[in-house]
């Protein structure tokens, strides 16, 4: 989850390699921001220079400003979400090898750290942190030694593969050595990794967003695969020393798509390209005809229509995307889909054939929980596709197919647009399953998508109009100590999504449920002036839906909550019953959800802003969960 990011450049000495790290690490910092750290090697130098500072990056900046580094040729650099070790100076990487001569920086859990540890200390080896990190680099300081032993000359590259074979868990980890001073070795297992190709130049980055502002071309470092970045010098092996090939990609966003832009904050920004990252999402999907045309799902259509039944594996707000993803392809596509978080789906031995497709769901790519249950999937016979944001990560390399949403980067750790784009993709799925395997017409298809095109401009218009209801809300409830969140049918999951948003960056205790349960248990928990959020489906169509969301709005109104509706523009029935209305326009059930979940954003932000929270960088939690 920690970010990283590394820099070789063809210019003996200079200040780039910390700056490039710096700027990197600025943007990478969602990924973890207990501490932050840089090392540098140059000709000439006796030990590594390094420094490292726990909180956010800015200690460090401002610890450099004190004390500035040395020019340097290469260098590295660490933002960090902490698994092993409390936030400290201490534990913060870099970490250095016994001699000084290397520095190395890791994301990951080194699941054998202690048994590593045990066997170097009976060498004489001593260790200042509680990270299983500092063990990899004492441990890469041996082997360095080992082989100049050996052969009389350094081979950093050799070194770090030889370690990879030694290590257990999931890892990436890059190293620079003062006796090569003009290259960094970078190493992934189970960790994502990325190298960035410049004039010149090369860059190493737990994502792309690492170095897009230098270079929009990048390789996709595979599975245990290892890589010498040297000037603009690219060599990758796997860690047996074998060369590899690795795939070529370009990035379709720069880097002012990863800056705010005036924005007061990432999350605000990315509530309002909410309207784009649909409309993205939809972007070069359909023939001259009008007809769905996913070009990049790579699976025959004859196996989807062999497809029987379609099981959803996600976590978080990503699983509450495949949860409304359900009812709209059921319903179209007639298969049963079950939606599974994917740190439980391997462990339940689940019923897996040749004819379950398996959809995987991930804004980052990297997820490791969605990782490891898509392996899983794949070993029993499944076919898996992947819904993903990101180029280059593990989760779309790894699948049969890959649907990528275009929302751009979501720096924010609270998930917002990706949520509404990962819907999107999901309904493209089920209607070219719908296509293909002919449960619908295509008149009936043409109008789906017809109001799918829509959903934009009506996103828009609650961003535009009911901005302000929202922000009034918030500052009314500031002080409420925890909230109820309700819905039905496609209405749940995004009471769920929801409730998730005001615990993730307002900290407070908020439960959401489907409105049917409100009387086996939840009702009892309605006090007075408690806030229930109600998401109330369309009075058109679906009337016994309507109904019974306004009886549960009467039943916890009885009881002396403040009601709080999201609710279609005109609808008698919620004005008369609820405290707060959050109208949205006119739209299909199916479809509300794209709409529904907008004010929701928006009413989080606001709370854990007047509360004074960082709402880009809540606490305890990190954009990419790459550890399981």
């Amino acid at each position: 989850m920690c970010g990283i990011i590394g820099y070789s450049g063809q210019i003996s000495v200079s200040t780039k390699p910390l700056e490039v790290c710096l700027q990197g690490l600025g943007r990478l910092e969602y990924r973890g921001y207990d501490s932050a750290g840089v090392a540098l090697a140059a000709p000439g130098m006796e030990e590594v220079a390094w420094k490292k500072k726990a909180g956010r990056l800015s200690n460090l900046e401002e610890s450099l400003k004190k004390n500035p580094l040395p020019g340097a040729q290469v260098a590295i650099g660490h933002t960090r979400w902490a698994t092993n070790g409390v936030p400290s100076d201490v534990n913060a990487h870099p970490h250095i090898s016994q001699d000084n001569k290397i520095a190395l920086i890791h994301n990951g859990i080194i699941e054998n750290a202690a048994a590593l540890k045990f066997d170097l200390e009976s060498e004489g080896y001593t260790f200042v942190s509680a990270t299983d990190t500092e063990v990899a680099a004492k441990l890469l300081g041996k082997i360095a030694n080992q082989i100049i032993e050996e052969t009389g000359t350094p081979n950093l590259f050799e070194a770090v593969r030889r370690m990879a074979r030694m290590l257990t868990g999931a890892f990436t980890i890059l190293a620079v050595d003062v006796r090569q001073p003009d290259i960094v070795v970078g190493a992934r297992h189970d960790s994502p990794l990325v190298v960035g190709l410049g004039d010149g130049e090369s860059f190493l980055g737990s994502d792309v967003a690492a170095f897009v502002a230098y270079t929009k071309e990048a390789l996709e470092l595979g599975q245990d695969q290892a890589v010498q970045i040297q000037g603009g010098n690219v060599t990758v092996t796997d860690f047996d020393g074998n060369v590899a090939t690795p795939k070529h990609f370009t990035v379709d966003w720069d880097a002012s798509a990863a800056e705010k832009g005036g924005w007061p904050s990432f999350m605000d920004k990315e509530i309002h390209e909410d309207p784009e990252a649909v409309a993205q999402t939809l972007l070069g999907r359909f023939d001259l005809d009008g007809s769905l045309n996913l070009d990049e799902v790579h699976i025959d259509e004859e196996v989807f229509r062999s497809i029987d039944k379609i099981i959803v594996i996600a976590c978080g707000t990503a699983s509450y995307a495949g949860f409304v993803a359900k009812y709209a392809i059921e319903h179209w596509v007639r298969i049963p889909v079950e939606v599974e978080l994917a740190h439980e789906f391997r462990y339940r031995d689940p019923i897996l054939t040749p004819r379950t497709l398996v959809v995987a769901i991930s804004q980052s790519g990297e997820t490791m929980d969605t990782l490891m249950a898509l392996r899983h999937a794949r070993e029993q016979g499944s076919r898996v596709l992947a819904i993903c944001n990101t180029q280059g990560s593990t989760i779309p390399r790894e699948a049969d197919a890959v649907l990528y949403t275009h929302a751009g980067p979501e720096i924010a750790v609270a998930s917002t647009k990706a949520f509404v784009a990962q819907i999107t993709a999901a309904y493209l799925l089920g209607l070219y399953l719908a296509q293909v395997k002919g449960t619908m017409y295509r008149d009936e298809i043409q109008d789906i998508l017809r109001d799918l095109r829509a959903m934009p401009e009506k996103i828009q218009w609650v961003l535009d109009n009911q901005a302000d209801t929202i922000h009034d809300a918030a500052q009314k409830l500031i002080n409420a100590h925890s909230f109820l969140f309700l819905g039905r049918h496609v209405g749940y999951p995004v009471a769920l999504e929801g409730a998730l948003k005001l615990k993730e960056i307002a900290y407070t205790f908020t439960e959401g449920f489907a409105a049917g349960e409100l009387k086996h248990g939840p009702i009892a928990l309605v006090e007075e002036d408690e806030p229930v959020v109600v998401i109330v489906p369309s009075p058109r169509g679906r009337n016994i839906l309507h109904d019974k969301i306004i009886s549960n709005i009467q039943e916890v109104k009885a009881r002396g909550a403040f009601t709080v509706a999201v609710a279609e523009e005109g609808d008698p029935d919620v004005e008369q019953y609820a405290d707060v209305i959050f109208w949205r326009p006119q739209c299909p059930t199916l479809m509300s959800p794209l709409v529904d979940v907008v004010p929701l954003q928006l009413f989080a932000m606001d709370t854990a802003e007047l509360k004074k929270l960082d709402v880009d960088k809540p606490r305890n939690l990190a954009k990419s969960v790459t550890v399981e």
